[in-house]
């Protein structure tokens, strides 16, 4: 398992800056601006900002096929509009005391034991050994939020009973039916 300082030294040799040029909240591709949200961070959304779930979340765009001809996905992600995330607003996050783990880490994502890094024009600018330290400590909170959300999602999904024709959401408070 890679410790923090671990982490830490490895973001501090590939250097990061945020520019605040907002291409990560833009679609450039596909999906490329699709952020991944736990319930609880819908939660956190919707209380700093007084929206309703669906005005904020929309379901993972990959369903799969139940056997009774429902639809079922395990995701939320924050709604977009046909060019950027919806909170992205004059060029700058709207709720970024707010914003996802996904946010709150990028460039960077721990998969398993290694450091992803995606593409960002912020790489290679040098980055202060304690603000490389806090971003390692973030990942790992990020990584261990992402677990227990897995888990939950795993205990749904065990007693999950999809409903006939139906398109539903698993997550791990439970099977929301899409409706709509």
């Amino acid at each position: 398992m890679l410790e923090i300082d671990d982490i830490s030294d490895q973001i501090e040799s590939i250097g990061f800056q945020c520019r605040g040029c907002g291409a990560c909240c833009r679609r450039v591709a596909e999906d490329s601006n699709l952020v991944i949200v736990s319930p609880a961070e819908v939660r956190a959304i919707m209380a700093a900002t007084g929206m309703a779930w669906d005005e904020i979340a929309e379901p993972y765009p990959d369903f799969i096929d139940s056997e009774n001809g429902g639809e079922y996905t395990f995701a939320w992600c924050i709604r977009r509009t046909a060019d950027a995330c919806i909170f992205l607003q004059d060029g700058r996050c709207s709720i970024y005391a707010y914003r996802p783990w996904i946010c709150r880490t990028y460039p960077f994502m721990l998969l398993d034991d290694n450091l992803m890094v995606s593409e960002c024009p912020g790489l290679g600018t040098p980055l202060p050994t304690d603000v490389a330290r806090d971003m390692a400590t973030e990942l790992c909170k990020r990584q261990a939020a992402e677990a227990v959300e897995e888990t939950g999602i795993r205990g749904v999904y065990q007693r999950a009973q999809i409903p006939p024709g139906e398109r539903v959401v698993i997550d791990s408070e439970g099977m929301k039916v899409l409706h709509g």
